[in-house]
């Protein structure tokens, strides 16, 4: 009976371990008109944590700082920049694509003008790689 115990035990302490095998995601929160985050991790939490850090290091109170993605696996992201024709805007994340080349070409589909003509604005602010490393220059 001890041996069963034990061996439960044994089985139940391997299992954080376990965890730390499972793909990493990403995680993206918004603070709307303040700051955005990006962040990875090996569950939501550990994601949405390091974007809310991003979030708050950016200006935003982390209260503001509002969950909207998580993908895992993490794969490629990309993160657009849109504007409705009466002027309001917002971002639209994409992650889980395969490769940058997917990326590029959801930003591509999701911009073009014949498809959304009510938009007035729209472009990719952001690609980030497997490993939530952004590949875009910023000015």
């Amino acid at each position: 009976m001890r041996w069963m115990m034990a061996g439960g035990l044994v089985a139940a302490l391997a299992v954080p371990a376990q965890a730390q095998d499972w793909p990493r995601g990403i995680a993206f929160v918004q603070a709307p008109e303040m700051s955005s985050g990006v962040g990875t991790g090996h569950t939501p939490e550990e994601g949405f944590a390091a974007a809310t850090r991003q979030c708050v290091d950016g200006g935003a109170r982390a209260e503001d700082c509002f969950p909207t993605n998580w993908c895992q696996p993490a794969g490629w992201s990309v993160d657009l920049f849109v504007m409705h024709q009466e002027g309001v805007h917002w971002h639209e994340v994409v992650c889980g694509l395969p490769s940058r080349a997917a990326a590029e070409g959801v930003a591509a589909v999701l911009c073009d003008p014949e498809i959304r003509d009510w938009l007035i604005e729209c472009a990719p602010v952001q690609v980030y790689d497997e490993a939530g490393i952004a590949q875009l220059a910023q000015d």
